[in-house]
């Protein structure tokens, strides 16, 4: 198996070392590729910085066409990059299928947003003294970007660091997952494809300890990462005079409101629920982990809930009736289990799942939860999920926001007052109502408050982030 290429300023090399990926199912080698070395990093970071202004000035139908191209080849080739996704993150094939149809998406609308960049006009003459003049504002680059990637969706999140970035005209220096790189080198060899300029690009494999020398590096002054919440802090603290913008997960909660009580709609919420604390194994920042309950429907839902989880199927991720495959790692799922048997020693009851085997753990439903437990208050990022019970809509909320993060939170109400409610007193980045938090479309806002991180994804939000505004004034003009 001869090592995969990574990218120094769009050119495919080989670097010093083997960075070999296995299957976190059964362990056996998917693929390899090597590491960058210092000159490489230098050489990429140096190609961005200087291809900078150039990018900033391409054309939007350039920045559109690269864009159209990785789309167009991403859809073509979505057999291929599925199994790819399934044999470097486990998560099961129909999953990895739809993780390709997303980032198909998120470039298709980053075409679309490159091309309506356009700015805004801002009449001045609202006071006599700048009657004549008129402004505009525009958005401009801050410069290259460095995005720092997650595992679990080793594509998708990839795609949402570098398509706004060719969308505004800056260059990127994508640096992924160690576990998972596979992924962000398949799409470097597409990007490799279009007409962008020699630097507007570079995709590195590194060991997670070597990305501090780049979000060290002046010449790169947008940081963009998506991960641990402690590594994201670190990246602030050490980056104060850049921007940057930090995705750092949660612990995602759905309510299970008052007058959600018809027989349908209890067995609809605990489909949902089930399928999305468990989807990508509970690796999602936006998994279901916390559910509460209004007390008087409490007893009619939780075997509801518990039925749904067990009808999941769990297994062998190249399976397309597979549900839920194994975590990233044996490591991962250790350190699931051992939050699990904390929470069950301090008094919880499980209520279906709990049992590890190597790398996968089964979907897991806990009650009777202290509150202090891990498993309430830190992210799990694996199929685990806490139900309690609440005496009103007001109380779930509030516990909702009785946490450290606030990313998405679901609200199952059909109430247009209570939906607004949750959307006014929810601490979190968004609401979804009549459905789980698990809800995300590639081109809304996306992002949390508190510990879940600062900035938004999501293409035009992206975009946004990486640029600042411009502004021009002209004067002597008859408006």
């Amino acid at each position: 198996m001869e090592p995969r290429a990574f990218y120094v300023a769009g050119r495919p090399v080989h670097g010093e070392g083997e960075l070999t990926v296995t299957h976190p199912y059964d362990g056996r080698t998917v693929g390899r590729t090597t590491l960058a070395t210092a000159d490489q990093v230098e050489a990429a970071v140096a190609a961005a910085a200087g291809v900078a202004a150039q990018a900033a000035a391409l054309p939007a139908h350039v920045r559109a066409a690269a864009l159209d191209h990785v789309s167009r080849r991403l859809a073509e080739r979505a057999e291929e990059v599925a199994a790819l996704i399934t044999a470097e993150n486990g998560k099961p094939v129909k999953w990895a299928r739809a993780e390709v149809g997303r980032a198909v998406s998120t470039f298709r609308w980053a075409a679309e947003e490159a091309r309506r960049f356009s700015g805004e006009l801002q009449r001045l003459d609202t006071d006599p003294a700048a009657t004549g003049r008129i402004a505009l504002v525009r958005r401009v680059p801050r410069g290259p970007v460095l995005g720092i990637a997650p595992f679990n969706f080793p594509l998708n999140l990839v795609a949402h660091k570098v398509a706004p970035a060719i969308a505004v005209g800056a260059p990127i220096i994508v640096k992924p997952a160690p576990a998972t790189p596979l992924s962000a080198l398949l799409l470097g060899e597409i990007l490799a494809e279009t007409e962008l300029p020699e630097g507007m690009f570079s995709v590195l494999p590194l060991p997670n300890e070597r990305a501090a020398e780049l979000v060290a590096d002046p010449r790169l002054p947008v940081v963009s990462f998506t991960g641990s919440g402690p590594v994201g802090a670190a990246i602030r603290r050490s980056a104060p005079e850049k921007h940057v913008t930090l995705e750092l997960g949660g612990n995602a909660a759905a309510v299970i409101c008052e007058d959600w009580a018809a027989d349908e709609d209890l067995t609809f919420a605990a489909h949902r629920i089930a399928m999305f604390s468990n989807y990508q194994a509970g690796q999602s920042c936006i998994a279901v982990q916390r559910v509460f309950v209004h007390e008087w429907l409490y007893d009619g839902f939780l075997p509801r809930l518990v039925a749904s989880v067990q009808e999941l199927r769990v297994g062998d991720p190249a399976s397309g009736l597979t549900d839920v495959g194994p975590l990233v790692s044996e490591e991962a799922a250790q350190r699931v289990e051992a939050w699990v048997d904390e929470a069950v020693v301090a008094g919880a009851t499980i209520e279906v799942g709990g049992r590890r085997d190597g790398a996968t753990y089964p979907p897991t439903v806990l009650s009777g939860v202290p509150a202090d437990a891990k498993v309430c208050t830190e992210e799990v990022f694996g199929p685990v999920l806490v139900v309690a019970r609440v005496t009103d809509d007001r109380a779930a909320f509030a516990a909702v926001n009785d946490s450290a993060y606030g990313l998405q939170a679901g609200v199952f109400t059909h109430r247009l007052d209570v939906a607004f409610e949750a959307a006014r007193v929810l601490e979190v980045g968004g609401v979804i109502v009549g459905d789980v938090p698990s809800y995300r479309a590639d081109q809304m806002p996306y992002g949390g408050v508190k510990g879940s991180g600062v900035g938004r994804e999501g293409l035009r939000s992206a975009m946004e982030d990486y640029t600042e505004p411009r502004v021009m004034v002209l004067t002597g003009v008859a408006l």
